[in-house]
């Protein structure tokens, strides 16, 4: 561990220009030069963007705490990172607070309406759901928004600073705009023909009718002008006065051009919904995996359980005493079991019985181990086991349905830390890249398509079906993880489905393979899911694939060269070092890099 710290600090951080104050230093009137790894002390941020990871910096040295930070810098995200986060979307805030020695999360899920029927995503005339695109791009895919009230929770709880100065330096920022890099033009020209479909997305995002340029600087005055209103008047402006209004108007009549040629489908969202809606507080799921306390997000989130599930699973197994190849193996077979009863028992647990305690306990962990083969791949998918209670060594389980995976991958995720041990992982969405490409008129931000996280088909037996006030099941997986009863790694990711196994890989990296943080973030991906070929990027089957093939596994590259969809995850890290320092870490290359600093390097 010295050497770790001192080969980061003397090399990677005083050759990368970190400045005294401890932000990276950068030519006057441009954005923040990315740096995806900072070591130092007083508090830290890391985030996929640095204007973003500059305003939580900013928050701290200020005196601010880490719920200040993570919320200023979700703000600025909003601005930076519109198509993945925002006060149109949600998401789940974990928290641990240093003073009372607990680790606390906060539920802002997006809800469906009052009014959703469950088969609002079905044809009537053919008996079979609407097209994915269909949906997205529509009023039908709204759900109530979540994250403002998440962020109003999470200060009044736990934070120093009111909402209105929490979000002053993003409005700033959306005032004065952001360089526009790669990710964010072909972000954009990925969207751009349901973009162009839509009034007031095409003449925010696609002025003159094409993305905005490389190096151009990207303004949202209207941002800046709703930023500053919820400063003034509170979040509930937003959930009961005009704000409400004009949601709901775009999701039951869609702003669509004259010559769109989607369906934009009319949704369900009203006043009444977003006048109702609350973030809900819940306790952390929790594993103990060699040694260390693992916690994350329960239901409505998929996210800690299964990550706890997968962990529990991989226990028995000793993976830092397996080569690396044995190690994948065991990884990939480990994750496939837990999806497996991720999706047989896993909902809103309003609505759902989940059987939360059996699927984390280490009994059911160690039967659902006793399945893999050391030497084979199971066939996929492989049955969800019985969490019944009843510990039976390597019990075969219950065929479930395999159903489509329609969860979208762009999301973002962020970590901070301050001087008093405060830590937050924080993930948030608006679902698929561009959210349902509706911008709520003259208000600057895109409204989610998360509804489309429900499963299409009603089926009763489906844990994920649509009702009336449900949370549809996610993947987020903001997690953190005592050792000693102490903060130890802060980690997360956007991703969708495939943000679970990029949270566990990056972990078992870390804690089982004897990569250093940087490294396991960095390290080439693969996810899988329950699913007959692994999602991988083209890095990992470049690297693996070939000697995982006689254990019969089979990949699948995560999406074309070139295109976003090639990259799983951006995971946004911390980890606290001996002696009171902090390193902070974010991806290397993905996402064009991301941005890590400290408050005193």
């Amino acid at each position: 561990m010295k050497k770790l710290v001192a080969s980061l600090s003397a090399g990677a951080l005083l050759l990368s220009g970190l400045s005294a104050s401890g932000a990276v230093a950068s030519p006057p009137d441009q954005s923040p030069v990315r740096q995806p790894t900072a070591v130092g002390f007083g508090g830290a941020v890391s985030s996929v963007d640095p204007n973003a990871t500059k305003i939580g910096l900013d928050v701290l040295r200020r005196g601010g705490n880490a719920v200040d930070a993570a919320v200023a810098t979700a703000a600025a995200l909003g601005v930076t990172e519109p198509y993945s986060a925002g006060v149109g979307g949600g998401g789940y805030f974990v928290y641990y607070n240093a003073k009372k020695h607990k680790v606390f999360t906060i539920d802002g899920r997006e809800t469906a309406p009052a009014d959703m029927p469950s088969d609002a995503f079905m044809n009537k005339a053919t008996g079979q759901p609407y097209p994915f695109a269909q949906l997205v791009t529509s009023g039908v895919s709204i759900g109530v928004p979540g994250t403002l009230a998440t962020w109003d929770s999470a200060l009044r709880q736990w934070g120093s600073l009111p909402l209105g100065k929490a979000l002053t330096p993003a409005a700033d920022l959306a005032d004065r705009g952001f360089v526009v890099d790669p990710t964010f033009r072909l972000q954009t020209l990925e969207n751009k023909d349901r973009f162009a479909q839509v009034v007031p997305t095409a003449k925010l995002f696609l002025p003159n009718g094409d993305a905005p340029q490389v190096g151009s600087v990207f303004k949202n005055p209207e941002l800046a002008d709703t930023y500053r209103l919820i400063a003034k008047q509170g979040a509930s402006v937003f959930y009961r006065g005009p704000l409400a209004g004009e949601m709901a108007a775009v999701a039951e009549n869609p702003p669509k051009t004259a010559d769109a040629t989607l369906p934009f489908f009319s949704g369900y969202l009203a006043t009444g919904d977003l006048a109702k809606y609350k973030a809900i507080d819940r306790q952390p799921t929790s594993v103990r995996y060699d040694g260390l306390d693992v916690y994350g997000m329960p239901p409505s989130s998929s996210g800690g359980i299964t990550v706890g599930e997968a962990l529990n699973i991989l226990q028995p197994q000793h993976l830092r005493q397996q080569s690396t190849t044995q190690a994948l193996h065991t990884y990939l077979e480990a994750s496939a079991l837990a999806f497996a009863d991720r999706g047989a028992y896993i909902g809103d647990p309003a609505y759902v019985d989940v059987p939360q305690k059996e699927l984390l306990s280490p009994g059911f962990g160690a039967e659902r181990s006793c399945l893999i083969d050391p030497q084979k791949a199971a066939v996929k998918p492989v049955p969800a086991g019985s969490p019944d209670g009843k510990y039976s060594p390597c019990a075969q389980g219950t065929a479930a349905e395999q159903r489509p995976d329609t969860e979208g991958r762009s999301t973002t995720h962020l970590v901070t830390a301050d001087k008093w041990g405060n830590v937050v992982s924080y993930t948030l969405t608006i679902e698929q890249t561009g959210g349902s490409g509706i911008t709520v008129p003259g208000r600057g931000f895109l409204l989610n398509n998360e509804l489309t996280d429900f499963s299409a088909v009603p089926d009763p037996k489906d844990p994920n079906i649509v009702a009336a006030g449900k949370r549809p099941r996610s993947s987020m997986s903001p997690t953190i993880v005592l050792r000693g009863g102490k903060p130890y790694i802060a980690i997360g990711s956007p991703g969708g489905s495939t943000i679970i196994t990029t949270v566990l890989q990056t972990l078992t990296n870390r804690l089982d393979r004897g990569m250093t943080l940087p490294e396991a973030i960095a390290a080439p991906r693969a996810s899988q899911r329950n699913t007959a070929s692994v999602t991988a990027e083209q890095s990992f089957i470049d690297t693996y694939g070939s000697a995982l093939a006689p254990y019969g596994h089979t990949f699948t590259p995560a999406g074309a060269p070139g295109s976003s969809a090639a990259e799983i995850g951006a995971v946004a890290a911390l980890e606290f070092l001996p002696g009171g320092a902090i390193l902070a870490a974010a991806e290397p290359t993905r996402r064009g890099g991301g941005s890590a600093g400290t408050v005193r390097p």
